[in-house]
């Protein structure tokens, strides 16, 4: 999108009025509807509040006013977006399910959140949805790496040029692709240029800054896409609710429905090694020099399941608790990193040698140990886009059997095809296994994934493991 002799951001503004004789309403900068040349006595609809003597509320509410607004026969000129004429260049057919959730959406007023399997086409569905909606588009990711995928994404199957927003661009075009991070700034004075969001990795979006960026735009049409929707837990207290920022979840569909037919099937299957006695012993000590601490503030009973911000907060002044932060980061170092753990990764590459095999680790440090020792490609977050795109393409083709991430690959990324996957280590929490999991389960062939999860036995990974168990409804 050209800006070329585009009026300032004021002129801009003072053109994006909805005009009624003297009363008008505006987009400011920020993200606020405001009615102007409106007394306080005014009956103004919610979600107005009259504030800093003017009517005022966020641009999200835009499209619930629009009966009242066409009710009221006013002049619409706060949307600036564009009409466009997209032609989706790819030959695939849609399958049922990724032509049932686009209906669904549809049916919703182009608004709400679709969760299906990581694997099973969410991208695919955002494509046919903007081809729908034919008009400008913004897309938010979590990682610029997901940024680069969608750009290469979105310029082959519309062949046309897309924009990039994030720190280190900024190209705003008619469909652009923009960060979490930096979706805040580019909504704050750009967020009335586009008619449809779609929020990739959804469940991120409660957080309270990104969240925000959702409300500083009046686009009307909304998608979130997601494998792994947040708990109502997960949108409580200072977090948004997706309900409120995006619509409802309108379609859902889960693993064991594709398992055969679209994924792959997979089984798992937990490892349980022993510590050595050196290990042990220094796990032991460890061990204590943390939970005691954590008993004696009370942290878990005191701030619930904040309990852990706590203590990174007071670990900034509080000798103690630094000492007990560092014991918890010790007692990862040593489950992950432990002999028997080690001794059966390699019995496992030794085992399925003719298989494309998936190490997760929980540390850069572990996963560039396991690269040197076993010659086997390690991607984290600090290695370059031309590199991981060098490592991924040679194990798509086969040239590297194995390959070894830190996280990275948990979300998102589009991964070649895998049938083993092995955890080292990792989060209780299930999104966290859901992902990676997600991750083997892409189908190309007739064979069953399987995901080994390996895990040190009496220690707190162990008990991490078992109240994150998840049986495959839950998928």
């Amino acid at each position: 999108m050209k800006h070329g002799n585009r009026p300032s951001l004021y002129g801009q503004l003072q053109a994006a009025l909805l005009c009624y004789g003297n009363e008008s309403i505006a987009l400011l900068p920020g993200g606020t509807l405001v009615l102007q040349g409106v007394p306080e006595t005014f009956e103004a609809p919610p979600p107005f509040q009259f504030v800093h003597n003017r009517w005022r509320c966020e641009a999200y509410h835009y499209a619930g006013l629009l009966p009242w607004l066409q009710e009221n026969k006013l002049r619409n000129q706060v949307a600036r977006w564009q009409r466009l004429k997209l032609s989706l260049h790819d030959p695939r057919e849609p399958h049922d399910y990724q032509l049932e959730a686009l209906e669904a959406w549809l049916a919703a007023e182009k608004r709400g959140s679709v969760v299906i399997p990581t694997g099973a086409g969410k991208t695919f569905i955002a494509l046919h949805a903007m081809q729908k909606v034919n008009a400008s588009t913004v897309v938010l990711v979590s990682t610029v790496s997901l940024l680069y995928q969608w750009y290469v994404v979105l310029t082959n199957m519309f062949q046309t040029e897309i924009g990039v927003y994030y720190h280190a661009e900024k190209k705003i075009l008619p469909i652009t692709v923009t960060t979490y991070h930096s979706a805040g700034d580019l909504m704050a004075e750009h967020g009335n240029e586009f008619r449809l969001l779609i929020c990739d990795e959804v469940h991120h979006l409660p957080a309270k800054t990104w969240g925000e960026a959702a409300l500083m735009t009046p686009a009307p049409y909304r998608l979130g896409l997601t494998a792994t929707y947040p708990a109502e837990e997960e949108q409580l207290g200072e977090r948004w609710r997706l309900a409120d920022l995006l619509g409802p979840i309108v379609y859902t569909k889960r693993i064991e429905e594709l398992l055969g037919k679209q994924l792959a099937d997979y089984r798992t299957q937990r490892i349980r090694v022993n510590l050595t006695p050196t290990e042990r012993a220094e796990y032991d000590t460890t061990h204590d020099i943390y939970t005691s601490y954590i008993r004696e503030r009370r942290l878990r009973s005191t701030h619930g399941p904040n309990w852990l911000h706590e203590l990174f907060r007071l670990s900034a002044f509080d000798t103690q608790a630094r000492q007990a932060l560092l014991a918890r980061q010790r007692l990862w170092e040593i489950i992950e990193g432990c002999q028997e753990k080690l001794s059966m990764l390699e019995q496992l590459l030794r085992e399925y040698a003719h298989e494309r095999i998936l190490i997760f680790t929980e540390s850069n440090a572990l996963a560039y140990q396991l690269s040197r020792q076993y010659l086997i490609p390690a991607i984290t977050h600090e290695t370059g886009v031309a590199e991981r795109k060098h490592i991924l393409e040679s194990f798509q083709a086969g040239h590297y059997r194995a390959l070894i991430t830190a996280k990275v690959l948990n979300e998102g990324i589009d991964v070649p095809e895998a049938k083993v996957a092995i955890v080292l280590g990792g989060s209780s929490s299930k999104r966290e296994y859901i992902q990676r999991l997600g991750r083997i389960l892409r189908k190309k062939e007739l064979k069953q994934a399987v995901l080994f999860e390996i895990l040190a036995r009496k220690t707190i990974e162990e008990s991490k493991a078992q109240r994150r168990r998840v049986p495959k409804e839950e998928c």
